[in-house]
């Protein structure tokens, strides 16, 4: 862990939150080693450190010997704990845990589009498999990490509340993705609903920050990685789509908070106003920071079956502001920060090697 990575993560340990209520707790996330997962896990082991919440993770993830890279510092840690898990299949963890949060998921475009079944099983198995293991151990709160895609193409509205649905078309093999998404806040509310257990789920808007897997196909992944490789971006649209942005670390502020104080059987989109922009105004702030420009080259055929068709997906956050959420920073600071961490760590790893 970079001096810079720490430094951010400490940021969001600062935030105004009730950190007493996580005290004594047993949190288990799926997805651990994965952008949002990573960054959670992070805060938590800090804020053990600064007010000895002794509140213990237990992270799920497929590959133990990455797990075990990406969290060496926290190797033989009382508070910590890696299971090895494909969410897909039954729990095999079944020791109690006080709130499940599922962040387990295909994210990559190219995935939705080469493995469109796996996208399919990891959310909505996934859903069901941890579902089934909070009525197993009567866990006080299970956490859908769902996703802006749910709504689909929505049509006539300028902001997208949690009751606005679009159209999904279901035959298209990218259509894996939002229609697996949306059947498991349908299982997440019949569980809640048949067995009595207490749930919410958080739709994210599009994630960046420096957690984020350079190899992703993710179009905000591979405009970080261009201006880290000293490349202009490549845009492959005209990049006319509106979208809303979260920086990891208020999407994680965003989980403890619905964690807390979100109703049962309520949805809630994280964004912000001054995250809304263009799909071309954010590369420009991309390229901006890195001194680069953008540039414009058409999809080939896979790229062009994992993109989503929505061109408007701004989401509307009154109600999860509602419960005394807000950003911590300003998305020039997140992007500059994003930039500056991974170089660090790319750098790092550099030097490792020449040893």
């Amino acid at each position: 862990m970079t001096a810079e990575y720490t430094k951010t993560i400490d940021e969001y340990t600062n935030y105004n939150y009730n950190w007493e209520f996580l005290r004594n707790k047993k949190i288990m996330i799926s997805g651990a080693t994965g952008l949002v997962g990573r960054f959670f896990i992070d805060v938590i082991m800090l804020m053990n450190n600064k007010k000895d919440l002794n509140c213990t993770v237990i992270g799920l993830c497929r590959n133990v010997e990455k797990a075990g890279e990406i969290f060496l510092d926290y190797v033989g840690n009382k508070n910590f704990a890696i299971a090895e898990q494909d969410v897909s299949e039954p729990i095999k963890y079944d020791e109690y845990a006080d709130y499940v949060i599922h962040a387990a998921s295909n994210t990559h475009p190219i995935q939705y589009a080469t493995d469109p079944i796996g996208t399919i099983k990891t959310n909505v198995y996934g859903t069901n498999n941890l579902l089934e293991y909070c009525k197993k151990v009567n866990a006080k709160k299970f956490l859908l990490i769902s996703s802006f895609e749910v709504y689909g193409s929505v049509d006539n509205v300028s902001k997208i509340s949690e009751t606005d649905y679009g159209v999904v078309d279901i035959l298209k093999t990218r259509s894996c993705y939002p229609e697996s998404k949306r059947l498991s806040e349908s299982l997440t509310i019949a569980y809640s609903e048949q067995d009595n257990i207490d749930v919410s789920i958080v739709r994210l808007s599009r994630v960046f920050g420096p957690t984020m897997a350079l190899s992703s196909s993710l179009a905000t992944a591979q405009f970080i990685k261009n201006v880290l490789n000293n490349e202009d971006i490549v845009l492959k649209s005209l990049g006319n789509q509106q979208y809303s942005y979260n920086f990891v670390g208020d999407a994680v502020t965003a989980i403890l908070t619905i964690l807390e104080k979100g109703g049962n059987r309520e949805a809630y989109n994280v964004s912000d106003e001054n995250y809304d922009l263009t799909l071309g105004e954010f590369a420009k702030k991309i390229a901006s920071a890195g001194n680069k420009k953008v540039v414009f080259d058409l999809p080939d055929k896979i790229e062009e079956k994992g993109f989503s068709n929505s061109v408007m997906t701004i989401t509307d956050s009154s109600k999860l502001k509602g419960l005394g959420w807000k950003p911590l920073r300003d998305i020039d600071t997140d992007i500059g920060d994003t930039l500056s961490i991974l170089r660090s760590q790319i750098a790092n790893k550099a030097n490792t090697c020449k040893i």
